[in-house]
């Protein structure tokens, strides 16, 4: 059972990036699923979240305007596609769920802490 990230990289300011989130050994559709991020020497945050089943998604009002998140049943992936990136933006991006209980979307992004399964890290680095 694992979530892999994947898709970071370098990026002009202003630029666009669609990071991926696979899931094996457990179906993404069943769960909520989050993408985080942390900066150096910051808080870990939460950046966008869908939900279980109807694919509801959820997002903080600062990035609602520029990150979408969406789910592939068929891929069983889990994908953050941002657009217009900042420098700000810099940050070591993680997808992560719990799988024993299930979770509405902003109690996901707001506890991290109790989620149980995390994907590697993607690095994004937005260039100014």
């Amino acid at each position: 059972v694992q979530l892999q990230a994947s898709g970071g990289g370098l990026v002009q300011s202003g630029g666009s990036l669609r990071l991926s989130c696979a899931a094996s050994g457990v179906t993404a559709e069943h769960y909520a699923i989050g993408w985080f991020r942390q900066a150096p020497g910051k808080e870990r945050e939460g950046v966008a979240c869908v939900g279980l089943n109807d694919g509801s998604t959820y997002y903080p009002d600062s990035l609602k305007d520029r990150f979408t998140i969406s789910r592939d049943n068929v891929q069983n992936t889990v994908y953050l596609q941002m657009h217009n990136l900042r420098p700000e933006d810099t940050a070591v991006y993680s997808c992560a769920t719990d799988t024993g209980f299930p979770l509405a979307c902003r109690t996901l992004l707001d506890n991290p802490q109790i989620l149980e399964l995390w994907g590697r890290g993607t690095l994004v680095t937005v260039s100014s």
